[in-house]
């Protein structure tokens, strides 16, 4: 049996339509990284298209690895010819080989988020622009979508239309580009607009480049902004082979420049465009299927599929609600526990996925409180911590002497006596001198006003010359272990009295084992392939893949992930969908984002689904009191094994489309206890912070665990903690005033 014998008809369909245009829409389990790569694989041996001809191109480093070990199984002697890469890569690559032809010096550095905000933070203190107003984050952001739709900043000026904010943002625009120019460094958003850029100045190199992959191969192209849609359209403009495999019912990075138009117009740009849909699903059950189908067929901006499977109809969706968020971690936590104990799952199998990331810290506490061993996906990157980035600067300093951030950084870590008020001398005499900082470093000497600084500046200088000396005779690994004992870096967290040296210690560590396994695996491997390595890993690519561990991540990070047990919580209208996306100035078209998010979070699943929801919820210290989800509602009521208990009457008459009216928003508790009765709800609420009257060794009753036995009784800032062990249902720790305990 060959491995095209193991496709279904769709599937094979996708994998011997080769020539032109091909659109394929593959819905969630739907086996699309088996088509793609045996999509290769056809070319290759029954096609016979040259491996140097093909690209295949994704957003992960992650998926790209994945996709490069399963075309390696496939094809064999030749694939390591074919471009298996993601944007990112595919145009520092480009980009190293040509950006001198834009003005720039090849051995351009990457800026991350942290670096990005620091160059910020100069160019606002150079305008003078207070950060209180306009938020750094914020005027990032607006530069970030510009460069998402190849917008420069030339013509964001031209479009200011008098927009007084759009004219601060636009001198921002120009001052953070002169100053990345300055430093020779290219942000993110920079490599794409950059390889655009290039293509459209130099024709003889767009060629070269069309000529080279005249078969091209684009995952997730419904993630894709305006800058990729662009790259890959003049890539496969000679050619027109071209094939996007993606899923638009899963476009849920809006905020993060995608644009849903490239795959739901696909066949506009290319009118002979094959449609091919993925529609059987090898992940889940059909009854997740069935609530997915049925929540996603709400969106009107879709291309229409079904999703199916043959793997049975399973249990039905688990829908529960609760009186308030507490109760619902402690449902969460004791169900994945008593799954533990049954043999039912291993802690591994399950995940928690939330709207906000703030959600998770209620059901930490009671992941702590029961032992119970988790892991929240999205923590810090392990490259963004500050032991990690010191060390970096370092190499980068070595490595590009005009990056002026990283010697900045660096010019004082470990302390060697060199203060802010010489680094500001040094800054005046490079832009005096229209040089790069480090360079005006070198010319100490030369700088009157330093005095006494200019001896610990040679030193400096002379240190990181040594390196570069140094750099011809090590290996990698052997250069950062130098940088680490000739500075003193590790030698200082020691003497330190930080809680964290000893962790920070480990990182670099961690550090040294990344470079020898990047040297090990690497031909001829240099610091500045290392370095571009660093700085295209993704926080995804980070997360640990501990099989001992419950999940909890946001819905945005679920995306490509699976599991047997999914809980989804927090499942209320200003929750999920946002409160934001409901009050928004286009609210059906951010419903249909959120419903989306909605889709892949169902679509995660493969066994066993469970969905919670809260009739009230603590939101920025306020008790907030939402209807349950309308994606819930969505869900054919045969689906589920519990319907919605009725809501009170204060909420019977509030429009899930209109939360902007006075009546019709979410009641929220403010302290003012004639308006929380006035509401129709302050009568039934237990009074917050009052001394029960039961105390340590005394018999209680709960509603719903019986009898037990308080164990202790502390007071919180604003309510009592009380320990109970239950004659049946074990210990438990709860909040006095929810609890409604009655002494027996």
């Amino acid at each position: 049996m060959s491995i095209y014998d193991t496709l279904n008809e769709q599937q094979k369909k996708g994998v011997f339509t080769t020539e032109g245009p091909v659109l394929l829409l593959a819905g969630a389990g739907s086996g699309k990284t088996r088509v793609l790569t045996t999509r290769i694989a056809y070319l290759i041996e029954e096609k016979k298209v040259n491996p140097w001809n093909i690209m295949a191109i994704t957003f992960t480093n992650k998926a790209a690895g994945e996709m490069r070990e399963r075309v390696e199984n496939m094809v064999g002697f030749g694939s390591e010819s074919i471009w298996v890469t993601t944007f990112h890569s595919t145009c520092v690559r480009i980009l190293r080989r040509y950006i001198d032809r834009l003005g720039y010096d090849n051995h351009f550095t990457i800026y991350d988020t942290d670096d990005q905000k620091s160059v910020m933070k100069e160019v606002c203190k150079k305008l003078q622009i207070d950060t209180k107003q306009i938020k750094e984050r914020s005027l990032l952001a607006a530069i970030s979508a510009a460069k998402n739709e190849l917008i420069s900043p030339e013509k964001y000026e031209k479009n200011i239309m008098g927009d007084y904010s759009r004219k601060k943002i636009s001198g921002v625009y120009y001052e953070y580009q002169a100053a990345l120019r300055k430093n020779n460094a290219l942000d993110f958003d920079d490599l794409l607009v950059k390889a655009v850029e290039l293509f459209q100045s130099c024709p003889e190199i767009l060629k070269d480049y069309q000529e080279r992959f005249r078969y091209i191969c684009v995952d997730e192209y419904q993630d894709t902004n305006t800058a990729q849609f662009e790259l890959i359209r003049l890539l496969a403009e000679k050619y027109r082979n071209i094939c996007v495999v993606g899923d638009d019912d899963q476009s849920i990075y809006k905020f993060r420049g995608a644009n849903i138009r490239n795959i739901l117009d696909f066949e506009k740009v290319y009118p002979e465009a094959v449609v091919i849909k993925l529609e059987q699903n090898y992940r889940s059950t059909q009854n997740v299927l069935d609530a997915a189908n049925a929540i996603i067929g709400n969106n009107r901006s879709r291309k229409k599929k079904v999703l199916w499977t043959d793997k049975g109809i399973g249990s039905k969706i688990h829908l529960k609600q609760f009186e308030n968020a507490y109760e619902e971690a402690e449902f969460v936590v004791d169900d994945i526990s008593r799954k533990k104990r049954d043999g039912t799952a291993e802690y591994s199998d399950c995940a928690i996925l939330y709207r906000t990331n703030a959600q998770a810290r209620m059901l930490e506490e009671r992941f702590v409180l029961q032992g119970i061993p988790y892991n929240v996906v999205g923590g810090t990157n392990f490259y963004a911590r500050r032991e990690i980035k010191d060390i970096l600067a370092y190499l980068k300093t070595i490595d590009n002497g005009r990056d002026d951030l990283a010697v900045r950084r660096i010019i004082n870590v470990p302390r060697r006596g060199i203060g802010l008020t010489t680094v500001l001398k040094v800054q005046d005499y490079a832009e005096e001198r229209e040089i790069s900082f480090y360079d005006a470093i070198r010319e100490a000497e030369q700088i009157p006003a330093l005095g006494k600084s200019t001896g610990k500046l040679t030193v400096f200088a002379t240190m990181i010359q040594a390196f570069r000396s140094k750099q011809e005779v090590y290996g990698l690994t052997d250069l950062i272990k130098d940088v680490i004992v000739t500075t003193g870096y590790i030698n200082e967290l020691e003497a330190s009295d930080e809680e964290d040296a000893q962790t920070r210690i480990e990182n670099i560590d961690e550090l040294i084992s990344k470079a020898a396994s990047f040297e090990n695996a690497t031909d001829q491997a240099t610091l500045t392939d290392f370095l571009e390595e660093v700085a295209l890993v993704a926080d995804i690519d980070e997360m640990e893949s501990d099989g001992g561990k419950v999940l909890l991540m946001t819905l945005h990070s679920a995306k490509g992930l699976e599991f047997p047990h999914v809980y989804m919580t927090g499942m209320e209208d200003g929750i999920f969908p946002s409160f934001m996306s409901i009050a928004a100035d286009n609210p059906e078209e951010e419903i249909e984002e959120e419903r989306r998010l909605a889709y892949v979070g169902i679509t995660r699943a493969r066994e066993d689904l469970t969905m919670t929801c809260a009739k009230q919820r603590m939101i920025r210290g306020e008790t907030q009191y939402n209807a349950a989800s309308r994606f819930v509602k969505e869900i054919p009521l045969e689906l589920l094994d519990n319907r919605l208990t009725t809501r009170r009457k204060v909420l019977a008459a509030a429009s899930v489309k209109n939360y902007t009216s006075p009546e019709n928003r979410p009641y929220i508790a403010g302290g003012n206890t004639a308006t929380f009765a006035a509401g129709g709800i302050g009568k039934g609420m237990p009074a917050m912070g009052v001394m029960p009257d039961y105390g340590e060794g005394d018999r209680v009753k709960h509603v719903k665990y019986g009898e037990g036995t308080v164990l202790a009784l502390e007071q919180g800032p604003k309510d009592y903690q009380v320990t109970v062990n239950f004659d049946s249902a074990g210990q438990k720790i709860m909040y006095a005033a929810f609890a409604k305990l009655v002494k027996v």
